[in-house]
């Protein structure tokens, strides 16, 4: 169920083009500066909610079955069909992007279909009579009858659009008309782009030497120094693509103070009044008019989200004007307290049409350091596998012992520069939604989730965690031998570091530098300080938390392989201090009963100065941990009723704030987390 953009009583002022420019004392941008796709239509849109279609999606490049599932003047926005509302987007009726019914099998073309059906027996007609829905006509679509110079295995240099500074090694994967896709050689797809024979971005072989820049090599390459063109194309069996193929394009005319109207992409249902605060041969800066300049995107001259003023007149558009004054708002008001926001979109997409405060606001404080809100809409779907690069052939290979398993995610420069492993996508042959035999990649899954979320929600916190950590120290390779006994003498860069070389949390590294987090405080972190009081999201919390608890089990595990010795240290803890309540009531023959009736008489005691645990040398200090630890083994393993397991974590958290000693409060923070745990999970 949408929520509706919020009732609120907002008279919508009146304004038009003529009198802001006057005001303003600018002018539009010319017309003729604008491409076919961001002109005025020649026609009315003819689509409509409900109709079904084939198009490109914008991430990954696959051709999907989409539908129709709102209009707005001359834009759509399209529904990926077997997928959450939040990857809906939004396009423009005459977008190259979208084709009619059938166009894939016509144009021999891969089509990825719905969730849930099979690719080889998949057919519209009968998708379309069990949905009870009908196709769009073909005669809504844009005819694209141009042809380019490229051909499916020309090799070329490119610009890496996520990293500009560097230019690759790069293939063309799929020709439409006159569009290519380009692939960066033994890199997955997730950084693949469209582009047309005249793009900046690309380069024919040689570039790269002629101009005196560096060319990065493809991902794994052998002695990438060393890399020649006539080699590599003699080992790929590929060829060039042909200088005559490449086209110069034309500067844009844009000009620093020129008006137009432009999509927001922070909110892309809306166009907003904007303007151009900087210009580049092939690109320019674009500013929200009344707004912060901390909004401000670049884009390229050609992007069809750039229209001309009085485009959205023209088409039936509602047009953003420059917010003007408005009243300071609290939540309690039910309106969305960022000034210049109407209430209207959401943070995490179509799904949510309006937002009532900052947590849903596309424009807040809290959400502009976020790059990414929705998960990889194929992240538990595919995966990545090491494979090995052979005199140009490529051969998938079976993971290890020491092979990672990575899903996609952001490629950081070091990446490329240091051609680590390459990783290949893999599909699963299957998907359909009706239960199978578990096979290797369903049985891969359920190993993932149960490393991910076993350890935080297990009932039995203890063995679990000795169950799955071989899965963990596969997953985050950066815990494997790494002791929380380390961890606790770790400055803050040290842990910004580490968090920095964990999957998908690269983000959250400076997080960690501003909180001046150091691993003391690193290891007493919890899942929800980093979630509520960090604004981490759930993902990358997830992961930095599974290796805290990772370190911590470093130490544990150790001691579980020496179980008898600190048995042993226990004994002799109380032979030596037999008369010590604390002592002999957590580590005697029956701690469970002394633990619950002397809680009293433990923080009393350790109040009292005749017996001060900062005089105790390390190795007793410890020897006393080892004990607790072995009484909450004991706790957990007898499966105590909840009310008693919350008597005894209240002594542990009374002792806890006494230890003086690091080690000990790091040790007595995981005792009393895991009796926590079991308490509450005892309850439910």
């Amino acid at each position: 169920m949408k929520n509706k953009v919020s009732q609120v009583s907002v008279k919508r002022r009146f304004w038009s083009w003529h009198q802001y420019l006057k005001e303003q004392k600018c002018e539009a941008a010319p017309v003729t500066l604008f491409t076919q796709f961001q002109l005025f239509p020649s026609r009315r849109s003819g689509f409509k909610v409900g109709m079904k279609l084939e198009g490109i999606d914008p991430a990954p490049v696959h051709v999907l079955c989409f539908n129709v599932a709102e209009v707005i003047g001359y834009r759509l926005r399209l529904h990926i069909d077997g997928y959450s509302e939040c990857y809906d987007f939004w396009v423009n009726a005459d977008s190259a992007d979208i084709r009619p019914v059938g166009w894939c099998r016509d144009n021999n073309h891969k089509l990825h279909p719905p969730k849930g059906h099979s690719e080889t027996a998949f057919d519209w007609q009968v998708y379309l009579q069990s949905t009870g829905s009908h196709a769009a006509p073909p005669t809504l679509f844009t005819c694209h009858t141009a042809e380019c110079g490229f051909e499916v295995g020309m090799k070329l240099e490119a610009v890496d659009r996520k990293n500009p500074g560097l230019v690759c090694v790069a293939s063309v994967t799929d020709v439409i008309e006159d569009r290519f896709l380009v692939h960066f050689d033994n890199w997955d797809d997730t950084y693949d782009y469209w582009c047309y024979s005249d793009s900046p971005y690309i380069h024919p072989v040689g570039w790269c030497e002629e101009q005196g820049r560096p060319l990065t090599s493809p991902q794994g390459y052998p002695k990438p120094e060393n890399f020649l063109w006539e080699e590599y194309l003699q080992e790929t069996g590929s060829t060039a693509a042909p200088r005559s193929a490449f086209r110069q394009r034309a500067p844009h005319g844009f000009q620093v103070n020129h008006r137009l109207e432009v999509v927001d992409r922070r909110n892309p249902m809306l166009i907003r009044v904007a303007s151009v605060t900087e210009a580049e041969d092939f690109r320019l800066k674009v500013h929200f008019d009344g707004w912060s300049s901390q909004f401000d995107v670049w884009c390229d001259s050609d992007l069809c989200d750039l229209h001309p003023v009085g485009w959205c007149q023209r088409t039936g558009h509602p047009l953003e004007p420059p917010p003007g004054p408005s009243p300071i708002s609290s939540p309690s008001q039910g309106v969305c307290p960022t000034p210049g926001c109407r209430g209207v979109g959401h943070i995490k997409g179509s799904k949510y049409t309006g937002h009532h405060s900052a947590f849903g606001c596309p424009y807040s404080d809290i959400n502009m350091r976020k790059e990414a809100v929705l998960p990889d809409r194929l992240g538990g779907e595919r995966l990545l596998v090491p494979v090995t690069m052979r005199a140009g052939v490529q051969e998938e290979g079976e993971p290890n012992d020491d092979s990672v398993l990575l899903p996609l995610g952001k490629r950081r420069l070091t990446d490329r520069l240091s051609h680590t492993t390459k990783l290949l996508r893999v599909k699963p042959e299957e998907e359909e939604l009706h239960l199978t035999a578990p096979g290797p990649e369903s049985s891969l899954h359920a190993a993932l989730h149960q490393s991910v979320f076993l350890s935080a929600m297990s009932a039995q916190p203890g063995r679990d965690l000795s169950l799955c950590w071989e899965q963990h120290r596969k997953l985050l390779p950066g815990v494997a031998r790494v002791h929380a006994t380390a961890v606790q003498h770790w400055s803050v860069q040290q842990v910004s570091d580490f968090v920095e070389s964990l999957p998908g949390c690269e983000g959250q590294a400076s997080l960690f530098r501003d909180e001046q987090i150091d691993g003391r405080a690193f290891l007493l972190l919890t899942q929800s300080d980093m979630i509520r009081i960090m604004s981490i999201k759930l993902g990358p919390a997830l992961k930095i938390y599974n290796s805290i608890l990772m370190f911590k089990h470093g130490n544990i595990k150790i001691q579980s392989q020496t179980e008898d010795t600190i048995q042993s240290h226990a004994e002799d803890t109380i032979q030596s201090r037999g008369h010590d309540p604390i002592t002999r009531s957590i580590v005697g023959h029956d701690p469970i009963t002394h633990l619950l009736s002397t809680q009293q008489q433990h923080t009393t005691a350790a109040h009292n100065s005749s017996f001060n645990f900062e005089t105790h040398s390390e190795q007793e200090t410890r020897r006393l941990l080892e004990g607790i630890a072995t009484a909450n083994s004991l706790l957990v393993n007898r499966g105590i009723q909840a009310a008693f397991l919350r008597v005894v974590s209240g002594t542990l958290f009374s002792l806890q704030s006494i230890y003086m000693d690091a080690y000990a409060r790091f040790f007595m923070a995981h005792v009393v987390e895991n009796m926590r745990e079991s308490s509450e999970r005892m309850l439910v």
